[in-house]
């Protein structure tokens, strides 16, 4: 059984990485710097990039064929 390929090429899921973690780190950083609110965009900016990192990993989970119907 083949595994399927992603929707991130290699570069861009290690991108996808990095930005995940800088803006996972920067939050809690700001949330102690900054006494408004916005360091809460850059929780939700990282949630979106590990939602994309785990629908890339489903999808690459996925047999070769499968989901093609």
């Amino acid at each position: 059984m083949q595994q399927g390929s992603g929707i991130l090429t290699p570069r861009q899921r290690r991108l996808a990485w990095l930005g995940f973690l800088l803006a996972a780190l920067q939050a809690p950083v700001a949330a102690r710097l900054v006494s408004d609110g916005s360091w809460l965009f850059s929780l939700c900016v990282a949630l979106m990039v590990a939602t994309v990192i785990l629908a890339d990993d489903t999808k690459r989970r996925q047999p070769e064929g499968a989901g093609a119907d």
